[in-house]
């Protein structure tokens, strides 16, 4: 069993160790036996009153340790520790993924249809806890699965996609990418990633279009291309600020998939979309140590 990766959200917070170390190293030393009532109070009366019970000459550091525990707490708390919370279901809708697939047949009977598909059920692997969706399109464009975070099923239906998958002749990508940008502003996507995967048939000045309505809604359109990339597919990842791959490009791939729509999140200012702040528990246990000053030690 492995321990979640820890981060402080505030951690110059963690300065206040150092006057908080130098006060208890200060006290420390000051404070021995009865600290200061032996300087003050007559020797023989202290003396007959710790026969009596009625002082302890050794306990009287206990206080301050528990002070201390407590102080620490306290600045473990300010200092934010806080765990990863990407599982988190209400954030589901905040950078989905949506695969747009050309299953035009003259790339359904192709020998790089395999790969391509693939590549897609890879790039659905590196989802973790982001939603997916899936739309194929030849000479007309559908939905073929909704933004879910069931991966197994968008990996299913991917693999269930074929040439008779759509019945409309012809390959119309531009309408699968209204359709994309259309599912993008309905599901309120702030951070969102398209992915078209293609042979780059039927791209023009009406997809290139689509890339700007899809870009509007603030997600990104990149392109899996089936053979080696060509000009027309650079210039949709270029105006959709996203990127090109081939299938080999599976490592790269993933890890855009990751890494990237988190890292433009957090370009935001919304950290809290991704970190459970702990610093509550902390407060919670610096009360031990205040409530263990309330309870009598000795008779």
């Amino acid at each position: 069993m492995s321990l979640p990766d820890l981060t402080l959200l505030r951690p110059l917070w963690l300065l206040a160790f150092v006057p908080l170390a130098l006060s208890g190293w200060h006290f420390w030393r000051k404070q021995g036996a009865l600290g200061d009532w032996v300087r003050v109070a007559d020797r023989d009366l202290l003396s007959a009153m710790a026969r009596f019970g009625w002082v302890d000459p050794g306990g009287t550091r206990r206080p301050l340790l528990l002070l201390l525990c407590a102080a620490a707490a306290v600045v473990i708390a300010l200092a934010g520790p806080a765990v990863q919370r990407r599982d988190t279901l209400s954030f589901r809708n905040l950078d989905g993924v949506l695969f747009v697939v050309d299953a035009s047949p003259d790339l359904v009977k192709t020998s790089s249809w395999q790969d391509l598909l693939f590549t897609g059920r890879y790039g659905i692997g590196a989802l973790q806890s982001r939603p997916g969706g899936i739309i194929v399109y030849a000479g007309d464009a559908y939905v073929a699965t909704d933004m879910t975070q069931d991966h197994l099923q968008l990996g299913q239906t991917l693999s269930l996609i074929g040439a008779e998958t759509v019945p409309d002749a012809g390959t119309r990508p531009d309408r699968a990418l209204d359709l994309a940008a259309e599912m993008l502003r309905e599901a309120d996507i702030l951070a969102g990633d398209v992915i078209l995967l293609t042979d780059g048939t039927g791209l023009g000045p009406d997809s290139l279009r689509a890339t700007e309505a899809i870009t509007a809604t603030g997600a990104r359109l990149s392109v899996v291309a089936a053979s080696e990339p060509g000009p027309e597919m650079e210039a949709h990842a270029a105006l959709g600020q996203g990127m090109v791959f081939a299938p080999r490009d599976l490592e790269a791939f993933g890890e855009f998939l990751e890494a990237d729509a988190r890292t433009r999140l957090e370009r935001q200012d919304m950290p809290l979309l991704f970190w459970r702040d702990l610093g509550r528990v902390f407060v919670f246990l610096a009360l031990v140590p205040l409530a263990l000053l309330l309870t009598r030690s000795g008779p």
